[in-house]
């Protein structure tokens, strides 16, 4: 299918997903959401297709939602009558969520980050330049983060006077830190790459000219991998994080119990009963 807001390109097993609006640096529009979120849906349902890599079109990876319409919203509750004597801000926030959310008129933006988590297979964030808000978001909810040296990330959603929409509150305390998080969400502040791996926020930095080749030469050894194992290893360190190491324990055995079963584990042992090095050829079943 043909897309106006992304382009897609699948060798080796890894699908390459490029988000591309130059006008707006790659700006995470609903348009460009709804393109996303078809897109991820084939590739998870797709075999051949092991591993995502996430990246925008030059010179940026996402510059953060596309901001058409905030003016308009704006208005809208500005034209709303405000009640005297209201509760400080946690206050309201309680209000809030005992209240219905207004409908939504297409795909949910912030919810790309999500999807993008929940996928039963391997992903890479390639950072080859600015990742703001939504894109930052973006960027976390990959399993691995490498970044160029130009590539940078941040929080922007306070210079907005806005809250990290995107579930980072929930993943960046989560990589990094509380006190890290709330510096970086407090002030907006730009990360580079080198010390976005220092922290612990990307396990790679690349030069920029290398960014792309050493992104795909990993993406690609783990397209041989044996999936379903990498399938179920992402499944129980997301479950892991909320349960007792006796809780973890007992799911990692029931999932143990079921890779046992695959035609990759049987590879894997033949391969090394036969004093073979390197990676077993895995079937990805």
């Amino acid at each position: 299918m043909a897309y106006q807001f992304i382009k897609t390109e699948v060798a080796d097993g890894v699908l390459t997903l490029t988000m591309h609006d130059p006008p707006t640096r790659n700006a995470l529009s609903a348009d460009m959401a709804g393109e996303m979120f078809e897109r991820l849906d084939e590739f998870e349902r797709n075999p051949e297709e092991r591993v995502l890599v996430l990246t925008g079109t030059a010179p940026s990876f996402c510059s953060g939602a596309n901001v058409r319409g905030f003016r308009q919203r704006i208005e809208e509750r500005e034209s709303r009558p405000e009640g005297e004597n209201e509760p400080l801000t946690w206050g309201k926030m309680e209000y809030m969520k005992g209240r219905p959310r207004q409908k939504d008129s297409g795909p949910r933006v912030n919810f790309v980050p999500l999807r993008i988590h929940e996928l039963q297979k391997p992903s890479i964030a390639v950072v080859n330049g600015p990742a703001a808000g939504v894109g930052c978001g973006l960027a976390l909810s990959c399993d691995i983060r490498v970044v160029g040296e130009s590539g940078r990330l941040s929080e922007r959603f306070v210079l907005n006077g806005l809250i990290p929409g995107d579930g980072s509150c929930w993943q960046l305390p989560k990589l990094i830190g509380v006190s890290n998080t709330l510096l970086l969400q407090y002030t907006g502040d730009w990360m580079g790459g080198e010390d976005a791996v220092r922290i612990g926020l990307a396990s790679h930095c690349f030069p920029d000219d290398q960014l792309m080749a050493g992104a795909m030469e990993l993406a690609t050894r783990i397209a041989h991998g044996p999936t379903v194992a990498h399938s179920l290893t992402k499944y129980l360190v997301q479950q892991s994080m909320d349960l007792s190491l006796r809780e973890a324990l007992e799911l990692a055995s029931a999932a143990q119990e079921h890779v046992r079963k695959t035609e990759d584990h049987k590879i894997a042992v033949q391969w090394f009963l036969d004093k073979n090095r390197g990676m077993p050829p895995f079937v990805g079943r």
